[in-house]
Order: C-alpha cells, then structure tokens, then sequence
C-alpha cells in the first residue's frame, strides 16, 4: 500500500523530472522566462503565507508593514521604469489584471472594440473569454494579413461606426507595434478610453525598444510579468489617465477581481523591476535581435514565415506556417519529443475549428536570450528545426542535438550577479 508519505514524494519525484527536462531542453514558448535568482528568492520567503488586502498603509489585516514597504517601492520602481503616472502591482496575473481592466473601464452592455483571436488577439478579449463574461458588446478590428497588423483604414471606419466606451489593443501573437497613433484621432472622436495589453512586450515596451503605449495615447496599460518581462507568474497595471479612472481600475483590482495579491509574487515582481532598470534595455535589444535572426534563419531553411515584407518582427515572437510541415499540432509535438519546447498557434486564415490543429507554430526568443543564447545559436536552432521537420532527420539525432546546444548555456543574465539565492535554487533542483 502506498503510504501518504510516498504520495507526497512522487510529486516531488514528477516535479525533478519537469527540471532535468527544461534543463536539457530549449524553451521557445513566447510567453515564459525563467527568474532571476534575486527575484526567485522572493518566492521563498514568509511572504507566501501572509495576507494583504487594500492598497498599502489601508489594509484590512494586521502585520502588513513589511508588505507596505515592498508594494511602496514596486509602484515606484514601476513607475520609474515605464514613466507611467500610476502603478499597481497587485494583479496576480495578466488575465487578472484584464479583468481588474474590465470591471474599472467599463459596465454590462458596453461596447468595445477588439483585436481578433485569428490576429493574435488573447481569449480573455474573446466573447467566450472575459470580455463576454462581462457582457459586453465585442467588435473585431480587421486584421491585414499581408502587414501582420491591425488595418488602419477598417479600423478607423469601425471606431467610428460603433463608438465603443473602450479601445483595447495588444496580442498574444505580436510582432509588429500597434498603430495607436494612426488611430487616436478616430478615437477621440467617440471619445472612447484606450487601453493595452502589454503582456508579451512589457519587457520590451521596458527597454524602449517596441512601442511607448503610454506617451501614444493609451488610459491603461495591462500586462502579465513573466515573458519578456523575466519577473514571477504575476500582473501588474500602469496608468497615464485621470484619478477617477484609475480609483475606478484599482477597486477592479481589489475588491473587483482578487482578494490577497500574493505577496511573495510581488515582491520578486519589485526585485525584478530594480533589475529592469538595470538591464532592460539591453535585454530588450538582444531579444529583438534574436527574433530577427532566428526568423531569417528559418525562413533561409525553407520555412514559411510571416511578416517577411517587414523584416518578420519587430519583437521577440516570430510566427511560421508549417501547413506543408504537417501542421501546427504535428510540428510542436515532433519538436517536443525532440527537447525544442513551442507551440502550435492560430494564423490569421484559421477558423475555430482548427484551434487544436492550426496552421502554424508561435515562437519566442526571450528566454533563450535570457539564459545566453545569441546569433549563431539562433542559426543552429533554425538548422535543427529544419533538418527534422523539412528534411526529415532522425528525432533521437535532433534530441542529441539540442541537448547539446542548451548543455553551454546554464546562467541566467542580464539580472544582477550571483546571489545568496543560489543556494535556494539548488534545493529546488534537488
């Protein structure tokens, strides 16, 4: 019989086996990185078991001096960081923080315009997502598949048919910046707010390397804090809008969509915001250069892939169609078997009915760049990804491969240097 104490082990046993994977592994998943030892020591700490309703120095529990002073200095390192007028740091997701966006900006029976899934919209601005839920009334921007971006002219002429309470743009597949400029005289016309959603480029947006949201026009940003932002599975909202708005976005917050904000969470998001500002830039540039590269790469092994008129991307994700590969479930899963971690994502001519076998693969070079990986490495992942999806190899030689290439690169950069942490992660790798 198996004891309660050996039940507990096999998850600890699953969990080192998730580890020796990842770390043989190359991560090309556009919406993960790994922490910064400082950043990760945070989640170790008694923070984790504690709670903290309200905003700081108005709370609703006792013993929250110490978390006042860690969310005092989130909200201003963000708000240094991004030059934005108001910070919250609370969300305790990206999803989270859309929701929080949702209840403050807008009531049931709104109208708001939307970037479409097929465009690399995300699924909490679906109708079947967070945005319906709420029940509000959803329009599609179109979407040019030839410029991989939001068409100017159809979006402009939808702003002003519909006249929606609310403008949300920002995707899940975003490799171009959003043409908010191009936009805000239409939306001033319906006098609508705008709103973001940083999550994939909030890392570059913090480097100056993508797009400034803020200073282009948008009320709101919201974000996730874990993809080009190398911070916790957290979410963060910064603002450039008016007290009442943002009272208005804060009580989404809280009471709105979350009751204690996770504060071990929060606390690593601060250390990483103080890193950011450190390293952020340059982080944000190799990202980017790597992305470019990559793409080139692929596309010079025989790959179809996207955006080729505009250079492919100006950000860390880069989209391939693979229809001629066997699809997008075949390839991710071949790929996977093989050590190379990605996912299968909708193109813009998919439909519904191919989300579990798209057309295409996503791909994101912001945690390789994190861990070292730089040009020639982004040349080599492209010759293995096309010797065993074009050409055929054979997957243990490619597995061999790929376990070979990640074997040099082990730290994690651009964060501050080695750390008392340390000794942390390596209990967790035990």
């Amino acid at each position: 019989m198996t004891t309660n104490l050996e039940k507990a082990l096999k998850i600890r046993e699953i969990a080192k086996e998730h580890n020796e994977y990842f770390k043989d592994s190359i991560p090309l998943i556009a919406s993960e990185n790994v922490m910064s030892p400082l950043a990760l020591e945070m989640l170790l700490t008694d923070l984790g078991s504690r709670y903290a309703e309200g905003l700081p120095h108005h709370r609703y529990y006792q013993g929250n001096q110490f978390v006042d002073q860690i969310e005092d200095l989130a909200i201003e390192y963000a708000n240094s960081l991004f030059k934005s007028k108001q910070a919250d740091p609370r969300p305790i997701s990206g999803t989270n923080a859309n929701i929080a966006a949702i209840y403050g900006l807008t009531k049931p029976g709104d109208k708001i315009t939307v970037p479409p899934l097929s465009g690399g919209g995300h699924i909490s601005a679906a109708k079947f997502g967070a945005v319906g839920l709420r029940g509000l009334d959803s329009s599609d921007y179109p979407f040019d598949n030839d410029e991989m971006n939001l068409d100017v002219d159809a979006a402009i002429k939808l702003i002003r048919e519909k006249k929606p309470k609310v403008c949300l743009f920002g995707q899940s597949v975003f490799l171009f910046p959003t043409p908010i400029k191009d936009l805000m005289d239409a939306i001033r016309e319906v006098d609508a707010k705008v709103w973001y959603d940083g999550a994939h480029v909030l890392g570059l947006i913090a480097g100056g390397r993508f797009q400034d949201p803020l200073r282009e026009g948008a009320d709101i940003i919201t974000a996730s804090t874990h993809k080009t932002f190398p911070g916790p599975q957290h979410g963060i909202i910064l603002g450039n809008t008016g007290d009442e708005t943002w009272k208005s976005v804060q009580r989404g917050v809280f009471p709105g969509s979350l009751s204690n904000h996770h504060l071990n969470a929060m606390a690593a998001l601060a250390v990483t915001l103080a890193e950011e500002l450190e390293y952020g830039a340059v982080y944000a540039s190799r990202i980017i250069e790597n992305a470019k590269t990559l793409a080139q790469s692929l596309n010079e092994e025989g790959f179809k892939v996207l955006g080729e008129k505009k250079g492919f991307t100006e950000s860390h994700t880069l989209v391939v169609d693979v229809r001629a590969q066997g699809g997008g479930k075949q390839s991710a899963e071949l790929l996977e078997k093989c050590n190379i971690v990605l996912n299968k994502n909708l193109l813009p001519w998919d439909t519904s009915k191919n989300s579990q076998d798209p057309s295409g693969l996503r791909i994101g070079t912001q945690e390789v760049t994190r861990i070292g990986f730089g040009k020639s490495e982004m040349k080599e992942i492209a010759k293995i990804m096309g010797d065993l999806l074009i050409r055929h190899a054979d997957p243990e030689s490619i597995r061999s491969r790929a376990e070979t290439l990640k074997s040099n690169f082990r730290e994690i950069k651009y964060c501050f240097g080695k750390h008392e942490a340390y000794k942390y992660i390596e209990i967790i790798k035990m």
